[in-house]
């Protein structure tokens, strides 16, 4: 049995909130050694999993906790690290440290490389290409909030205007970050490139849901015109 599928069946069996020995593990598991169980344990725990519970006693999982039964082939962990990476390397400091978390977490359960001299898929080398946006923090804040805000926006024949708009949703095109927004002064869609917003201002006013003016008008009207 490989690891990954090892530290799954693990979770499934403490899903049920009960005390289990780390022989009965060790059993259920087809017969592996307990000292097998005992490393398994150590590496769940050490990613964050709510497990309590030490050798000679037993392992409980204190919280609800949801793991899906997700098989990735290999392009499809390239492309995990790659979002991760991404993130990671950004100047939000709470998605930055959430995306260093679970390339952690998933590090710890994803298999092994084939090739000894491959680095880890899950790594980071604290290196980046990737374009970093100061405006990423305050964007996010508003989008959850829903707050109107004011930007100074430099188009692309480098002429500056000012704009108050409703941020809906964040999107990353190749390496450059658009923000979704409804334009109060155009009274349409608009998508910003933050490599060109100048500065932004708060408002404080919370804008209310219009009918025709969501994210999800946003998305069908996009779709529309990608037909």
């Amino acid at each position: 049995m490989r690891r990954s599928d090892r530290l799954f069946d693990l979770v499934q069996i403490l899903r049920d909130g009960r005390l289990h020995r780390a022989a009965d593990l060790a059993q259920a598991l087809g017969g592996v050694s307990v000292r097998t169980i005992w490393r398994d344990m150590g590496t769940l725990m050490a990613s964050g999993m709510p497990i309590e519970g030490e050798r000679g006693v037993g392992y409980i999982l204190r919280a609800p906790t949801t793991l899906p039964p997700l098989m990735l082939g290999a392009s499809e962990l390239e492309a995990l690290r790659a979002g991760l990476r991404l993130v990671a390397a950004g100047e939000d400091p709470a998605l930055a440290r959430a995306a260093r978390s679970l390339a952690s977490k998933i590090g710890a359960v994803a298999p092994a490389p084939v090739d000894p001299d491959r680095e880890d898929i899950f790594a980071f080398t604290g290196t980046t290409t990737t374009r970093a946006e100061p405006h990423l923090p305050i964007l996010r804040a508003a989008i959850a909030e829903h707050e109107r805000l004011s930007i100074a926006y430099l188009d692309l024949n480098e002429l500056e205007s000012h704009r108050d708009i409703r941020p809906l949703a964040l999107d990353l095109q190749g390496q450059i970050w658009v923000l979704a927004a409804w334009c109060e002064a155009r009274g349409g869609f608009r998508a910003f490139r933050l490599d060109r917003i100048m500065a932004i201002t708060p408002t404080g006013e919370v804008y209310a849901e219009v009918p025709g003016q969501g994210l999800a008008d946003y998305r069908a009207l996009a779709a529309e015109v990608s037909a």
